[in-house]
């Protein structure tokens, strides 16, 4: 078996750390795994502030994949909202890409502005559920910018089928993101000879209350992928609530397209 390279990207609020089981798992099955801490998350040491422009949010991906060689080839993974910076990425190293695989996650097409995919689902979102969620703002009165944090009860809503541990470790570690608004991404959208020519792979979570299952649908209708996958009885965090089939996932996507 040849060994793959994986490069992994949390969704919003989260960090590296949310990988912590799925890590391990495809180590062990004699892979190399890089997880990344997007900027002001985890334990990145930058302020929410400090991020203007999607690429901004997305410095570390883009460090670790400009770090591989010219003939590195990388399976990358995201989750959730890490799918917009990390189709980002995709559309800047296409070339050092064999396959992108977005977890239940917003995927952008080549046709709107990276952001149209979160902007229209914020719009979905019920009165109750938005306050669950804390909306902030900075940036400037040209060009506001908004920061979100997901408050326990949406969390809950979140890791309903995961262990009581990691749903009590995200309330510890979880930061506020900032919202992927069309004032943070520009209006200008991604490539269809970087982004639009990769292989694309969606793993769609069957349990899925943070993002629901007609929503990823909807995603994947949007922007048609190679393939779709699904994990029938996860949750929005299947790193947590199904780890074993999740990696089993990701080592199929890789025997097929890296």
């Amino acid at each position: 078996m040849m060994m793959k390279q994986y490069v992994l990207v949390h969704g919003g609020c989260h960090g590296a750390w949310s990988w912590y089981k799925v890590k391990p798992l495809l180590e062990r099955s004699g892979h190399r795994v890089t997880v990344v801490d997007l900027t002001a998350s985890g334990v990145n040491v930058s302020r929410v502030e400090e991020i203007q422009t999607l690429e901004d949010l997305a410095k570390p991906l883009l460090d670790v994949l400009d770090s591989f060689g010219y003939d590195d080839k990388v399976i990358l993974v995201a989750h959730s909202l890490g799918g917009i910076p990390a189709a980002l990425a995709a559309d800047m190293f296409a070339s050092k890409i064999s396959v992108a695989v977005f977890v239940t996650s917003f995927m952008p097409d080549t046709r709107n502005p990276p952001s149209y995919v979160f902007e229209k689902h914020v719009g979905t979102i019920s009165e109750k559920e938005r306050m669950n969620l804390e909306f902030g703002s900075y940036g400037t009165n040209d060009r506001p910018l908004m920061t979100v944090l997901l408050g326990p009860k949406y969390l809950e809503k979140m890791y309903l089928l995961s262990p009581i541990e990691d749903f009590e470790l995200a309330k510890a570690l979880v930061r506020v993101t900032p919202a992927i608004t069309s004032n943070l991404t520009g209006t200008k959208s991604l490539t269809e000879q970087g982004y639009g020519s990769i292989n694309r792979v969606y793993i769609v979570c069957g349990e899925d209350k943070g993002l629901s299952v007609d929503y990823q649908r909807w995603i994947i209708e949007n922007s048609p992928v190679k393939e779709v996958m699904e994990i029938k009885d996860a949750d929005h965090m299947p790193m947590f609530s199904k780890p074993l089939e999740l990696c089993d996932c990701l080592l199929k996507i890789a025997d097929k397209y890296a």
